[in-house]
């Protein structure tokens, strides 16, 4: 059973830590466990340096980039030289319009943050982030999600508030590992059938909304 269906809390945040403080934690842990790395161009690049040790010695990998904040109108291509590593990609902030095919090319990615950008469409794409967990869209323009959106069974958090979605795909009720699920300020009028399905669902935030019934859960 849901915990709640419609809960007045505002959706989660996701903390991350300054580089001021990354750098902090060096003094105090091996350089082995955390490194920042601190680029200054036209933005600022944060990327959690995880040591990967192999045959051949001991390598660093990057594994989270936070590009927040940083005016971009597109995904940086310096992203795509970590497609095999990549676990978390914030774009928070921009004024990002499309995702770009490569982007799908980074099949590791766990949390994928790309709220208030200006996106009209989630790509079909989407369906090869076989691994991801989390995935905000909030704050764009987005109208629907791609039927394909079923072939990321790894999700267990969407957060799609403020977005003109007037409705779900069915393959939506695929999604059998969703905990969270916030899709408040949008345009639905209606849920799929099998919404019930979604068994582990126990946060669902549909505030303004234009829904007359809810199906059976």
């Amino acid at each position: 059973m849901m915990e709640s269906l419609i809960r007045g809390r505002n959706p989660p945040q996701y903390q991350r830590s300054p580089c001021k403080e990354a750098r902090a934690a060096l003094r105090k842990r091996p350089e082995e466990e955390l490194q920042c790395l601190e680029m200054t161009t036209k933005r600022k690049l944060i990327g959690r340096l995880v040591p990967c040790r192999c045959f051949r010695g001991e390598e660093e990998i990057i594994s989270v980039l936070d590009y927040s904040h940083c005016s971009l109108q597109q995904v940086p291509k310096e992203v795509f030289n970590f497609e095999r590593t990549l676990e978390e990609l914030y774009l928070d902030a921009n004024q990002i319009e499309e995702l770009p095919k490569q982007l799908f090319n980074c099949q590791a990615l766990r949390k994928l943050s790309i709220p208030d950008n200006d996106l009209s469409s989630l790509p079909t794409s989407i369906a090869s982030l076989v691994n991801l967990k989390e995935l905000d869209i909030s704050k764009n323009g987005v109208q629907e999600f791609p039927e394909n959106i079923k072939c990321c069974k790894c999700l267990t958090i969407i957060e799609a508030s403020v977005n003109p979605i007037s409705k779900l795909p069915d393959g939506f009720t695929q999604l059998l590992n969703l905990t969270q699920l916030y899709l408040n300020d949008a345009f639905l009028e209606f849920l799929p059938a099998n919404f019930g399905r979604l068994v582990k669902l126990r946060i669902l935030e549909l505030r303004e909304n234009h829904l007359k019934t809810l199906p059976n859960i």
